[in-house]
């Protein structure tokens, strides 16, 4: 078996392939998801647990889950809300156990991982339509059977972009289709206070993920939506079921994090006025139109796109490479996370230095 997982590797790395683990970067951060800073933030939390001990079902529980999903439903003004350890359990638990067998999922093809891996683990069926292609949604949906649902994200992670949302919803409402929509990547950015681009366009769902790890710079992540599917996934998602709750402490931090929200606007206006820099030095057409903290310039071809990101590390600049197989083959990309505390002067020196390489 070794010598198995060694040929495969060899085989990975000569394709140019090969993923590996790298260190904290030295120089100004243009990768991570801390988009408003918040993760570097004191919030003076005080707990006297350093583990859950059990999962919510058993020993993991605690008032403060009922207090902080409550603060957050009423946040995302909905019904309930139910706290998963990650995005990525948040959106398995719920794909792989919503949709009936009989039933179609219908997705954009450029949705997460963990939407793929939870519909892998379910019943219903599913095919995906082209990135936020109307057309293509209306013409797949006419050939869907059972209950249909329609999952999205508000902002693609790697494109940076905006689905149509209005135009998904009013196809959902023809069609009786139920819209999930994963909003990971812009709770915290969009919307009143960070609530979201849903709540912003007052798009209605069937569920929402929030995801709290990258512009709240917390972890964990929630399921907004009715009491009934709450108290559905409580019983039938095996990714809350069978796993160790979150500590306390991290339930608290997510608390403050939302306290902050209701309470300053501050960092969302910071965040879109870097945008807007970002955007005004930077004009290329290998970028990909965005209003999001995320700025993708696409490369094509894993070397060349690593040889881009190695010269830009050299100059100071923390910024990764996104390759295939993360990515589709030639639209490997050099992607551009901006944040709250990156300084105009180092956006507008990034932005000089791209032009230059490209």
């Amino acid at each position: 078996m070794e010598q198995h997982l060694h040929n495969i590797l060899k085989e990975r790395k000569a394709n140019n392939l090969f993923r590996q683990l790298k260190n904290e970067g030295s120089g100004i951060d243009f990768c991570s998801n801390n988009y408003l800073g918040f993760s570097d933030k004191n919030w003076k939390i005080e707990t006297t647990k350093n583990g859950a001990t059990g999962s919510r079902l058993i020993s993991g529980h605690s008032s403060i889950f009922d207090k902080v999903e409550q603060k957050i439903a009423n946040f995302h003004n909905t019904e309930s809300a139910l706290i998963f350890n990650s995005g990525y359990d948040a959106n398995l638990g719920f794909f792989s156990c919503v949709p009936q067998k009989g039933d179609t999922v219908i997705y954009d093809t450029l949705c997460h991982a963990s939407i793929r891996d939870g519909l892998r683990l379910g019943l219903a069926k599913n095919f995906s339509f082209k990135h936020n292609d109307i057309a293509d949604l209306e013409k797949k949906i006419q050939h869907a059977s059972g209950t249909i649902f329609v999952a999205i994200e508000s902002i693609y992670s790697m494109d940076g972009d905006a689905a149509p949302l209005k135009e998904i919803s009013e196809i959902c409402k023809e069609h009786n289709a139920y819209l999930i929509v994963d909003e990971a990547h812009a709770t915290g950015v969009f919307g009143e206070k960070g609530a979201g681009l849903c709540q912003a366009l007052n798009i209605t769902t069937f569920a929402r993920i929030h995801t709290f790890s990258k512009a709240l710079g917390c972890h964990g992540a929630a399921i907004v939506g009715s009491q009934n599917l709450k108290d559905y996934l409580i019983n039938f998602a095996r990714s809350f079921i069978y796993t160790t709750a979150m500590p306390e402490h991290s339930i608290s931090c997510i608390q403050k994090v939302y306290e902050h929200l209701n309470s300053s606007t501050t960092e969302q206006e910071i965040l879109h006025q870097k945008i807007a820099v970002f955007q005004q030095y930077f004009k290329n057409e290998k970028l990909i139109y965005s209003k999001s903290p995320i700025q993708s310039i696409i490369i094509g071809g894993n070397e060349k796109t690593k040889g881009i990101a190695t010269i830009l590390q050299q100059a100071d600049f923390d910024i990764r490479p996104i390759l295939h197989p993360t990515v589709a083959e030639e639209s490997e990309r050099i992607r551009i996370c901006l944040h709250t505390y990156n300084t105009d002067k180092n956006i507008i020196a990034l932005c000089k230095k791209l032009t230059e390489l490209l």
